[in-house]
């Protein structure tokens, strides 16, 4: 995998504003990655280094808000990734991407929008929800390096309190990069990730260790309303993003 210098920039860019706008809403990265480095280096090797550098800040984060994650949804959500990255790691291997990035987009962008105006009184939880969209997250974050949007669905629909989603996300992210990089190796027909070189892996722990500490002193300074609001707006552009992604796909 050779990269430009132009491309190392770009790539410490998103980590450092992926990074920071993870810090203060809970999500970022992906969102802002995944669609970025796809155009610029190609849709497998983009979605492969977000996966990889997702799943590091998702350790630094977690360390950063651990005491607000709460570990009984967690623990429902998490292990349910695995579910959906081993379809989403064969979709990428045998089928055309592009009309599933449609139905992946569309489908995230009705059900924030169902959520997002559902009244107050209405409220969907319970364990099955919970777990279907920790399914629904895991192949959507192999498919196309976004976990955040589909648990974000069920976090409005569940009325699940903004910081606590927020920072229960970030282990969320590491499963999710995790066992979306575990299931394209294994599947895929030679090893992926030793073709990339080893100073790309360090401009992006150094970027998004910086985002980090600029994020954290942004998320001193904002409500949890607003943060919920930029939330919302980071996971329908993420889904719109993939939705466009896919209609020029087929284009």
């Amino acid at each position: 995998m050779d990269l430009s210098t132009w491309a190392l920039l770009v790539i410490a860019l998103v980590a450092l504003l992926g990074s920071c706008l993870q810090r203060v809403s809970g999500m970022g990265l992906g969102l802002i990655g995944a669609p970025v480095l796809s155009l610029l280096i190609g849709p497998v090797a983009g979605v492969l280094i977000i996966n990889v550098l997702a799943a590091v800040n998702a350790v630094f984060q977690t360390a950063s808000v651990r005491d607000n994650v709460d570990w009984r949804k967690f623990w429902l959500i998490g292990p349910l990734m695995l579910a959906g990255a081993i379809p989403g790691a064969w979709v990428v291997h045998s089928t055309p991407t592009a009309p599933l990035q449609v139905i992946v987009g569309a489908l995230v962008l009705v059900g924030l929008t169902v959520t997002t105006f559902m009244p107050d009184h209405m409220r969907v939880d319970g364990k099955g929800y919970a777990m279907a969209s920790g399914a629904a997250g895991g192949f959507m974050n192999t498919l196309a390096g976004i976990a955040g949007p589909a648990i974000t669905v069920y976090a409005q629909a569940s009325r699940w309190p903004q910081k606590t989603f927020a920072a229960t996300l970030q282990p969320l992210f590491f499963i999710a990069g995790a066992v979306s990089l575990a299931a394209k190796e294994i599947s895929a027909e030679e090893p992926l990730i030793p073709t990339a070189p080893w100073h790309l892996w360090a401009i992006g722990i150094v970027a998004m260790v910086v985002g980090l500490k600029i994020g954290t002193r942004i998320a001193a300074r904002t409500d949890a309303r607003k943060a919920r609001r930029l939330a919302l707006i980071i996971a329908s552009t993420g889904a719109a993003v993939t939705l466009v992604r896919g209609v020029a796909g087929m284009i």
